[in-house]
């Protein structure tokens, strides 16, 4: 019986992700493993360069393939087995389809093309799975940068509308500052002045005063 549907793990966590290289590895039946190579060929798993997820996530892809098949010789076997030769080899597709024959007598070009479709529907019902949840979040993450932005940009504004504000009150200030020097430079003029009049004036009523005394005591 083929599994009912794809027990694959989410694309869009990153624990998950990494909970998956601890799994074993869904064995192929054993009927087969004698017959069909094992190895296949490196077609999609490069590391790539540019997306750094791109390996893992093919690996899901083709793990949940994997958990798809079912006993006995399908499409899941013919394209393991022409991965591994060659997709370009003619003879790699008569060779798989020969073998299937020693396993399946019934099976048929039209019965493994059919079951291909099912295959590329179930992949396809995943792959919209994954890319709405994606996109969700994608969607939850920019809306949350939109808030963070316009909360800060509205911050920045108000500072700066506080740094005019301090600006303005300090050359103010600075204004008040120097005519505190203008306006007090005249007073402060007038009563030093004053202050050197009242001594002048002390010294000189002394002196007229002590020359009388001075006379007092001389002719009297």
């Amino acid at each position: 019986m083929a599994k009912e549907s794809f027990n694959w793990k989410g694309l869009f966590v990153n624990e998950e992700l990494t909970d998956k290289k601890n799994e074993a590895p869904v064995p192929v039946v054993k009927d087969l493993e004698n017959k069909f190579p094992d190895q296949q060929q490196e077609y999609f798993t490069e590391p790539s360069l540019v997306n750094p997820f791109l390996t893992d996530v093919i690996a899901v892809y083709e793990k949940g393939f994997e958990s798809l098949n079912a006993q006995g010789f399908d499409f899941f076997e013919l394209y393991k087995s022409v991965m591994a030769v060659g997709v370009t080899n003619p003879q790699s597709y008569k060779m798989a389809f020969t073998m299937g024959k020693t396993i399946s007598p019934n099976i048929t070009k039209e019965a493994i093309l059919e079951k291909a479709k099912y295959y590329i529907s179930e992949i396809e019902k995943v792959h919209a799975n994954f890319d709405a949840s994606g996109k969700s979040k994608k969607s939850t993450l920019d809306a949350n940068l939109s808030g963070q932005k316009k909360e800060l940009s509205k911050s920045v504004a108000d500072l700066e509308v506080k740094m005019q504000q301090l600006q303005k009150e300090l050359a103010d200030k600075k204004d008040q500052l120097a005519q505190v020097d203008e306006g007090t430079r005249e007073q402060y003029s007038e009563i030093q002045l004053k202050i050197e009049a009242n001594n002048t004036a002390k010294t000189k009523i002394l002196e007229s005063i002590n020359t009388v005394v001075t006379g007092v005591n001389q002719y009297l």
